[in-house]
């Protein structure tokens, strides 16, 4: 299978998730939206969806 590259924006993650949650009837705060990225994205990392990969922008 070919590796291609994935681009995680948490930023769109974050909005996608208080769009679902309001929707659901939930209040969520920036903090608690923040966690849950944060997880996500630790979700992706545990079952190898997703590597970690750090963008040096000094270059």
């Amino acid at each position: 299978m070919e590796n291609m590259d994935v681009y995680i924006d948490t930023e769109e993650i974050a909005a996608f998730f208080f769009k679902e949650l309001v929707k659901r009837g939930f209040a969520p705060r920036e903090e608690e939206l923040d966690e849950i990225v944060d997880i996500t994205f630790e979700y992706l990392l545990a079952k190898s969806i997703i590597d970690e990969e750090y963008e040096d922008d000094s270059i």
